[in-house]
């Protein structure tokens, strides 16, 4: 564009308050960046290794359990090829802020995600330990646990029969996955549904979910209907469900992070509108003898419009550009700090392009109606200081 150098000398023409407004725009994006990157985590695709399994939840809530006897109703539904249990179990280690998943699940648990590696002598090991437990290397290391050491977790919800809240279980093993974006799963703890069975005070012959292998992908839909079919009517409604879409209803059990993002956001931006739109409109005021001149020189109406347009733009996604790229930085930074917590290896291109739509769109609607303002500007006028 031949008037960029025009554009860029009129950006800096007050260096001061452009590198203010700057800072507030790069400020904006990289949270922006940084949110909207989280909130794509949680809503993107399962992993490949988990397309052949469903899991299968009470219809109400999954919080609401579900009969231990629905187990061979469901292996016996045609399509189906394996089946598993788990059961949240929710105990803190120590501190409440030590927060991490934790399940009691079926013996053959591990069979049902052969992505979880884990030494066998170890799988056996916890199999043939009552009160074992296994966890992933990423919660081990965090926590600095080493097999045979005991873990004392403390319910929360589920205190044993004795009312006692303590939950001693003896570290069996270790697992881990070679897939680095799902490293995030290594910060989870299992144990024996049967001891927790056995031992809790309160549920008893119940089970969180079921998870489902398929002897066919392409029959998910059809064996899903069926699952559902067994406990129509009852007072144990089940919903079979994709892998992923239970992931996302767990995760949202605690938070929607796509609403909280969106909420934060708007005020973010409207606050930035308002701040981008005074800076705007300041700095035309302060070029008004200027743009007079230009238009005596014979720059036309529709030119001075686009030159005040285009610098609103420039001012937005220069700074918006930063933002995100700073967030790039940071990200996988943060990623491995967590210890496995967080897997967010850098910015999706939906965040990108989410970003540069929202830098376009602000930086047209703040600078429209200075731009509007200098087409509109009278040369006598402006030069006679009215």
């Amino acid at each position: 564009m031949k008037y960029f150098s025009l554009i860029w000398s009129a950006l800096f023409r007050s260096k001061t308050r452009t590198f203010l407004t700057l800072l507030s725009v790069i400020a904006a994006f990289l949270l922006f960046g940084l949110l909207d990157s989280v909130r794509v985590a949680f809503n993107s695709g399962g992993s490949v290794a988990g397309a052949d399994r469903l899991v299968v939840a009470s219809r109400l809530s999954i919080t609401q359990m579900l009969p231990y006897s629905l187990l061979p109703q469901i292996q016996s539904t045609p399509g189906v090829k394996k089946t598993a249990y788990a059961a949240w179990f929710g105990g803190i280690y120590q501190d409440p802020k030590n927060f991490f998943p934790n399940f009691s699940v079926s013996p053959d648990y591990f069979e049902m995600y052969p992505e979880y590696i884990i030494d066998p002598a170890q799988l056996k090991a916890w199999q043939s330990d009552r009160t074992g437990a296994i966890v992933g290397e990423a919660l081990a290391k965090r926590f600095n646990w080493k097999v045979g050491d005991t873990i004392p977790l403390q319910a929360t919800i589920f205190p044993q029969k004795d009312g006692s809240n303590a939950w001693p279980l003896k570290l069996s093993g270790t697992f881990k996955l070679a897939d680095s974006k799902r490293k995030g799963e290594e910060n989870q703890l299992v144990f024996h549904w049967k001891y927790f069975d056995e031992a809790n005070q309160y549920t008893n012959g119940q089970v969180g979910w079921y998870m489902v292998k398929l002897d066919n992908v392409d029959h998910a839909t059809r064996v899903a209907k069926a699952i559902d079919a067994i406990s129509q009517n009852s007072s144990h409604e089940t919903k079979a469900q994709t892998e992923q879409a239970f992931n996302q209803s767990f995760a949202k059990q605690f938070a929607d992070i796509g609403l909280i993002v969106t909420a934060i956001m708007a005020a973010v931006f409207f606050t930035l509108l308002l701040l981008t739109g005074n800076t705007m409109s300041q700095a035309v005021r302060d070029r008004i003898p200027e743009l007079a001149v230009l238009k005596t020189l014979g720059f036309t109406n529709g030119t001075v419009l686009t030159l005040v347009l285009v610098e609103a733009i420039l001012l937005i996604v220069l700074g918006g550009v930063i933002g995100l790229g700073i967030a790039a930085i940071i990200i996988p930074v943060v990623s491995a700090m967590s210890g496995g917590m967080l897997n967010l290896p850098g910015i999706p291109k939906e965040t990108w392009l989410v970003g540069l739509t929202l830098m376009l769109g602000i930086g047209i609607v703040v600078g429209a109606l200075p731009a509007m303002r200098a087409m509109r500007l009278k040369i006598v006028d402006a030069l006679a200081g009215r």
